[in-house]
């Protein structure tokens, strides 16, 4: 593990955790009217799939359970196609993906801490 991938998963720890709670109490037919809403979710996605993108192999390959390169494969699509932005696929990343996602990080975290 290189030193900077606790930070990294932290990153993206923190990233899903705020673009679920902007999404709370919140509806999919809200995102297509609050363009904020589109913006912070967009941003903290960005956050996921860059820190996720600077997460060594060696954790990549040894974490499973986290869809990494469909993590990084969102964020450019984001970054690089922010035109064409399908808002169903935002709304489902965010309360669909993003909670299992939270989970494995948190059990990851906590068992690298013990480390």
């Amino acid at each position: 593990m290189r030193n900077d991938d606790p930070v990294r998963l932290r990153h993206m720890l923190d990233a899903a955790r705020e673009a679920v709670s902007f999404a709370a109490g919140k509806t999919k037919d809200d995102l297509f009217r609050d363009r904020m809403l589109v913006l912070s979710l967009t941003k903290e996605i960005e956050i996921i799939g860059e820190a996720a993108n600077r997460v060594s192999k060696e954790i990549r390959a040894k974490c499973t359970a986290i869809l990494w390169e469909d993590v990084i494969e969102m964020r450019h699509h984001l970054v690089h196609v922010y035109f064409d932005v399908d808002l169903n696929i935002l709304w489902d990343t965010v309360t669909k993906d993003l909670p299992p996602l939270i989970a494995e990080l948190e059990k990851i975290i906590a068992a690298e801490d013990r480390l």
